[in-house]
């Protein structure tokens, strides 16, 4: 549920949420503060309407032991998150997984492999010159690819840059993604763009851009236009734990909680804003909370288990479909790469906390999933990882044959008729050129 916190007893060494001790001047008595809401194990506890049953218990003056009770469950709460999947591949007591025929399930699995094996493969090639820049999302495939598998195909997708996952899910080939690394003849933005940054507007899937959350408000902006044609389309915008901090969140969130946009603000908490740890972005323990100032719901989730991604986002996109306004997903996960291939984070974090984020790797979780439900064995992964290896060499390779774009591209697809100036300089630079060929053959 938008705006739920899962509450794994005991929330307080062991006290119930539903029936507290209250230590009073005329001693212990049964204090019932949180009436009304579920205490059940694993219960989802909606935070608008606690925050609300605690200003309204503050109106009849809560004693001081109340209110900071209440302030410890709430601290608690944020802390907590939605887990389909334990790190070890079990589903969790009382959770479900998502109605999902288990070939989708696979599928999840099977393009969050080959994501990881496309970035160790283009690392590795940014490493020996042969591409400028690669920026990977090792860690983070669950909170990418489980949250676009939940929408709809016609949901527009508003990247960051670290979302080659959902672009895979809706389309992008192996051999389109390489020529636009490679920027040659073949590539569709003609070498315009520096590597992993592309659009597939074909796809619902708006333009990479490296700016930290100026993506932010174009998402809010599309969302609002699709609720004034009358649509029912649902926009996923992504962003990193450091785009919190910028005026763009500010004020897409503000004109999404206002207006009631159909946008869902998945922010991947990776914990690192390159080497700014999240901690100091905010005092607040828990980002899916700041959605409580801009009036809509928040929610926190296993961002290393694709299933409770996929439930949490699927459960997003329909309270935004109905209209009721904007939800904010914070996906608790790990980048276990630098944050480019221009970043080595060894300067800044401990190979400790690295090695405590590579034990609950999403793909190792979903697959010890599959696998103890008869899905999936390692036989056939094996023969997966071969296919997959092969299959992005061969890309490379094609992309590796193909020369530059025409240099006539430089001077195209801005007019729809050059102007003299440009021109000008078409003919200046065919010249230069010509005449530096002349002297290469003397």
């Amino acid at each position: 549920m938008p705006g739920s916190i899962c509450i794994y007893p005991p929330v307080l060494e062991g006290k119930s949420p539903r029936r507290i001790k209250r230590f009073s001047r005329g001693g212990a008595t049964d204090c019932d503060i949180f009436s009304g809401l579920p205490a059940r194990p694993f219960a989802l506890i909606q935070m608008p309407k606690l925050t609300k049953y605690l200003a309204q218990r503050q109106d009849q003056r809560l004693s001081t032991c109340e209110l900071r009770l209440a302030k410890d469950i709430i601290t608690s709460m944020s802390k907590r998150m939605l887990q389909v999947l334990s790190a070890e591949g079990i589903v969790q007591n009382g959770q479900s997984i998502p109605d999902l025929e288990p070939k989708e399930i696979f599928e999840l699995y099977r393009l969050m492999l080959l994501n990881r094996r496309i970035d160790e493969r283009m690392i590795k090639l940014q490493r020996q010159g042969r591409i400028a820049f690669y920026v990977a999302s090792i860690g983070e495939e669950a909170s990418i690819i489980g949250s676009a598998a939940a929408l709809a195909k016609t949901d527009w997708i508003v990247p960051c840059y670290r979302e080659l996952g959902a672009a895979l899910l809706r389309g992008f080939t192996l051999q389109e993604l390489c020529n636009q690394l490679f920027g040659n003849d073949q590539d569709t933005f003609k070498g315009r763009q520096m590597p992993n940054h592309y659009a597939l507007p074909h796809l619902y899937y708006a333009s990479v851009s490296s700016p930290v959350g100026t993506q932010l408000p174009h998402a809010t902006g599309l969302a609002l236009g699709a609720k004034l044609t009358g649509k029912k389309d649902v926009v996923l915008v992504y962003f990193g734990d450091g785009g919190t901090s910028t005026g763009d969140f500010h004020a897409a969130a503000n004109f999404a909680g206002s207006l009631k946009a159909p946008v869902i603000f998945l922010c991947r908490n990776n914990q690192w804003a390159i080497s700014v740890p999240v901690d100091r972005q905010t005092a607040n323990p828990s980002l899916a909370s700041k959605a409580a100032a801009y009036g809509f719901e928040g929610v926190r989730v296993d961002g290393n288990d694709a299933l409770a991604v996929y439930n949490a986002t699927r459960d997003a996109a329909e309270h935004a479909r109905q209209g009721h306004g904007p939800v904010f997903i914070e996906a608790y996960t790990y980048r276990l790469t630098g944050h480019s291939t221009s970043d080595d984070p060894r300067s800044y974090r401990d190979d400790e906390e690295v090695r405590f984020w590579e034990d609950r790797d999403p793909l190792k979780r979903l697959r010890i999933y599959l696998m103890s439900e008869g899905y999936w064995n390692e036989k056939k992964e094996r023969a997966l990882e071969t296919e997959m290896k092969e299959a992005i060499l061969s890309a490379i390779r094609e992309a590796e044959a193909h020369g530059p774009p025409p240099i006539d591209t430089i001077f195209t697809d801005v007019f729809d008729e050059k102007p003299w100036n440009l021109r000008e300089q078409q003919a200046e630079l065919e010249r230069s050129l010509d005449a530096m060929a002349i002297e290469q053959d003397v």
